[in-house]
């Protein structure tokens, strides 16, 4: 292999994680297949509209995967093919419906939606997605299939395809044959959606379900021509003639002309056919697929045979990845009619975080990416594994997880200086609604010991809670602190509550910070039943504690849950608080 460092021909992996053991199996393929040559890893995305959560982890099985064989000091590429000459296949939810009319077209061919500052409609959704993979730190090589197939760089592969049309027709009328076999009986493997949004994430760019250029009366051809009227794919093939490669077709249009396949450039193969003449163009290694193009017959399946038998290549290794769930999907309107993108999840959270919840699970697990308050548990969870990896207890996959996650080969990804609990940052940003000298106060009071001396430590950390609380958090869910005591609730106070509230106000001065509030609302129960503040909870006493919380809830924000307490009360203010609670 070239410009690789001290490592044996074949680097073995020294951890335990996915991406080490495919790092072994792509390094000893590469040697096999072309010794002494960078080794190629591929994706391949189609910008028909929003590129969601679920087409991340084509990029990402990749990237991580090549990341580590650069990290063993191998050449190695990342390809990222933008199927942006397929055809537009159907107008999304929130767009005008006279887009209907581009239907057949490529899809750099069609106009960006309205107001889109892009040239077509390719460009506006690939704009996003590329500029998300910038901030994840992942490196790869566009490929423009639009720029490929116009510029001519696939002619020989056509001429070639056409000339094997026969060969390739057999291949996948072998499987066309299973697929109506197999009609009653759906393959045990293929994976269900086990929610709307993963239903909706499973659909992909359609590309699976693409005509495979079926025989018709002329014959099969594995090349569709873009009409050169209407600039669609509404086209069939009447004939061609190997020899002078002149290709006939009528389109639905009425239009219908004869043309020289050794200069045609507007039109591509099927599919089916154009997958794995790439894979064998390329050279590519590495490649994962969706389940989409996994199942019995399907494209990856079909290519595996047309690459050897029709282009004289190899299929590429790689596994078959799982659905990526959304846990709490929101009302948003990057996302309309559509599942959250990349760039929707980043709004919220930081890169390091979104990398890792795909480096930690293997591609064919799936999991769930939280926008709702599970978020705050994703974070605690990530929070939790860099403490165990500071103090040398978290285990060897984890360690190697969080290390892909927090860097790449090229160096470390930005990181929050101070990272302090997500749910605290929410809580605060939720009460002070984003007003920056009351949230300094507060989060200069969590710990007065080793204060906060300005917002910049606690970023970016800090703008993706006050995002998602702004983004994410109904209306009605948010904090509001009351202005006025509640009159009528302290009017009624029974014993108890007098005394627990005064034990409390009583002991906010020499409590003031989040561990001291917290030893404070936790204690003042136990106080009253008579225990020490260090006392094990018991099921009378949490009892007790619950109708305690409920009532500070009550009387501070008027619903009887809310922010942590300990937060809560700093965020108020011990002056407001002794306004609010005083009985």
């Amino acid at each position: 292999m070239t410009a690789r460092k001290e490592v044996p021909t074949v680097a073995q992996s020294t951890e335990t994680d996915w991406v080490s053991r495919f790092a072994d199996e792509v390094i000893a393929e590469a040697e096999r297949r072309a010794p002494g040559k960078p080794v190629v890893c591929a994706s391949g995305l189609s910008p028909s509209g929003p590129i969601h959560l679920g087409n991340l982890r084509e990029v990402m099985t990749p990237h991580l995967v090549a990341d580590e064989i650069r990290r063993r000091g191998y050449e190695c590429v990342h390809i990222l093919s933008w199927d942006d000459y397929d055809r537009y296949r159907k107008v999304p939810a929130g767009i005008d419906p006279s887009w209907s009319e581009h239907i057949g077209k490529p899809l750099t061919s069609v106009p960006a939606p309205p107001g889109s500052p892009y040239a077509n409609w390719a460009e506006h959704f690939k704009a996003p997605m590329t500029e998300a993979l910038r901030e994840m730190g992942i490196d790869f090589q566009p490929i423009s299939q639009t720029e490929m197939y116009t510029s001519g760089a696939y002619r020989e592969q056509i001429l070639h395809a056409m000339r094997h049309r026969r060969e390739i027709d057999a291949v996948l009328d072998r499987y066309r044959t299973k697929e109506k076999a197999g009609a009653k009986k759906p393959g045990k493997q293929q994976q269900k959606p086990v929610d709307e949004a993963e239903l909706a994430a499973a659909e992909g760019s359609g590309a699976a379900a693409e005509d495979d250029g079926s025989a018709g009366g002329a014959g099969y051809f594995p090349y569709k021509p873009y009409c050169s009227v209407c600039d669609r794919d509404l086209t069939t093939v009447t004939s061609y003639d190997e020899e002078t490669t002149e290709l006939a077709y009528t389109c639905a249009c009425g239009h219908g002309e004869t043309v020289l396949l050794t200069e045609h450039n507007q039109g591509k193969l099927v599919w089916k056919v154009d997958w794995p003449m790439r894979w064998a163009y390329e050279g590519v290694v590495f490649e994962p697929s969706g389940v989409d193009h996994s199942s019995p017959g399907s494209s990856y399946v079909v290519g595996g045979q047309i690459v050897r038998e029709v282009f004289g290549g190899e299929q590429p290794i790689g596994p078959m990845y799982a659905f990526v769930g959304i846990s709490g999907m929101a009302k948003m309107s990057s996302s309309k009619g559509g599942v959250p993108t990349p760039a929707d999840a980043l709004e919220i959270m930081e890169a390091p975080l979104l990398r890792w919840l795909y480096a930690r699970r293997r591609p064919n697990q799936s999991f769930k990416i939280a926008f709702d308050q599970e978020i705050q548990r994703t974070y605690d969870e990530w929070d939790a594994l860099e403490r165990k990896i500071g103090e040398g207890t978290a285990q060897p996959a984890d360690v190697a997880a969080y290390g892909r996650a927090t860097r790449t080969s090229t160096g470390e990804l930005p990181s929050t200086p101070r990272p302090l609990p997500y749910r605290t940052l929410a809580s605060v940003v939720d009460i002070t609604t984003g007003h920056d000298e009351q949230t300094l106060r507060i989060l200069s009071d969590l710990d007065p010991g080793n204060p906060v001396t300005s917002l910049a430590e606690t970023r970016p950390r800090l703008d993706k809670a006050e995002r998602w609380i702004t983004t994410q958090v109904p209306a009605d869910q948010r904090t509001r602190v009351r202005d006025e005591p509640d009159t009528e609730r302290l009017a009624v106070l029974g014993d108890t509550e007098r005394e627990s509230l005064r034990l409390l106000l009583d002991g906010l001065d020499d409590h003031w910070s989040l561990d001291g509030l917290t030893t404070l609302v936790y204690g003042v129960p136990k106080i009253q039943a008579g225990l020490a503040p260090d006392a094990k909870p018991t099921p009378e006493l949490k009892v007790a504690q619950r109708s305690f919380f409920a009532l500070l809830y009550t009387l501070l924000v008027g619903r009887d849950t809310g922010p942590r307490l300990p937060t809560l009360l700093l965020a108020v203010g011990a002056d407001r608080v002794r306004k609010l609670l005083a009985a």
